[in-house]
């Protein structure tokens, strides 16, 4: 007779249960990856994002996460360790899984709104960089920045000067593959914030015990303080629209600024100065300059009085650096575009004009359908 008192037979009943819930989770599974898979193999090439871009989306994503998480977590853990809960303290410092994969399962990072503005985001990046680079007439003359940072009017070369920071800061530490801030508008940055920071909760829950009140408050305050730092003013976006307005081109000097900043790679420098001159958000401006279609684009040209000539430089630019665009398509309708009156072409664009809600809304209601 065997000296263990223990029941096997109950032993074999756990695992077997554990066994048939680990199959009906992959069954699951499987089924999720099919349907995955399938909308994948049937989402038209037109739509499907390139290994560049894609590639571009994941490096962006994983860097504002860890931006966000590596402040969090730095700032967390003085506190905790300042407070006397040097356990807790211990436990977040040696956690060093990143909470990017966390969130990307929890469908959180799916926002719309996040996705939209990363996506621009990126398509930008990548147009701006494949950008033609266009010589100088005058070897010797400095770029279009450089050259109004010697301004001598002084918000304007503040301004030039505030541009240049802002794509210093945008490129992040190549040393440690960290960005400076999010560069995000200010409601994602904080949306992103506080997913992190849940994020970060969940992982060393175990090691709170009965002090997650503390590990709460600490956690609460290092977002709360990385909030109140954060400045969306700071965007380089947001600095290229102070520096338009600054320079407030006129209509004679506008053809010559769009091309140049085109010419030195500063695509948001252009959707800047194009967003000022119609009188638009830059989110606006950038969704028409980045659209492959191009339709709107032409239009706000045109809207703006800009010449054949003008029109052609950066809609060849443009083809020249998106893969998406039709170059002969364009040279093609060119004439078309050029025979387009400006009245005309404003009257088209009158409702990017809107009430930038009021337009959204709008637009929702039509996507929705259901008009009698």
């Amino acid at each position: 007779m065997s000296d263990n008192p223990v029941d096997v037979r109950d032993g074999s009943a756990t695992g077997a249960r554990k066994l048939l819930a680990r199959a009906a989770a992959a069954e699951t599974c499987a089924y999720r990856a099919l349907v995955v898979a399938t909308d994948d193999f049937f989402l038209p090439e037109e739509q499907r994002l390139d290994e560049r871009t894609r590639s571009a989306m994941a490096v962006l994503l994983r860097g504002l996460v860890e931006t966000v998480e590596a402040e969090i977590r730095e700032h967390a853990t003085r506190l905790l360790a300042s407070r006397g809960e040097s356990v807790l303290a211990q436990a977040l410092a040696n956690d060093t899984a990143p909470v990017l994969s966390r969130l990307s399962r929890s469908g959180l990072l799916r926002d719309p709104e996040l996705m939209t503005e990363l996506m621009a985001r990126v398509r930008q990046e990548l147009v701006g960089n494949a950008l033609p680079m266009q010589g100088a007439i005058d070897p010797e003359r400095p770029s279009l920045i450089n050259r109004f940072v010697q301004h001598p009017d002084r918000v304007v070369a503040a301004g030039a000067m505030a541009v240049l920071i802002a794509e210093s800061r945008r490129r992040g530490s190549p040393e440690s593959g960290q960005l400076s801030q999010t560069e995000l508008p200010a409601e994602l940055h904080h949306r992103l914030v506080w997913w992190v920071a849940a994020a970060i909760r969940e992982r060393v829950g175990d090691a709170a015990e009965g002090a997650f009140d503390a590990l709460d408050r600490a956690l609460s305050d290092a977002a709360t303080r990385s909030l109140t730092a954060y400045d969306e003013g700071d965007r380089l976006e947001a600095t290229a629209m102070r520096f338009a307005a600054a320079i407030d081109a006129q209509p004679q000097e506008l053809p010559q600024l769009l091309v140049e900043s085109l010419g030195d790679r500063r695509i948001v420098l252009f959707n800047a100065l194009l967003a000022h001159a119609l009188g638009v958000p830059y989110s606006l401006a950038r969704d028409v300059v980045l659209d492959p279609a191009g339709d709107r684009l032409w239009l706000a040209l045109r809207a703006l009085e800009l010449s054949r000539d003008t029109v052609a430089k950066v809609g060849y630019a443009l083809c020249e650096a998106d893969p998406r665009r039709d170059l002969e398509k364009f040279a093609d309708t060119l004439d078309a575009i050029a025979a387009i009156g400006a009245g005309e072409a404003r009257a088209a664009l009158s409702p990017l004009k809107l009430h930038p809600d009021y337009r959204a809304a709008v637009l929702a209601l039509g996507r929705a359908g259901g008009a009698e």
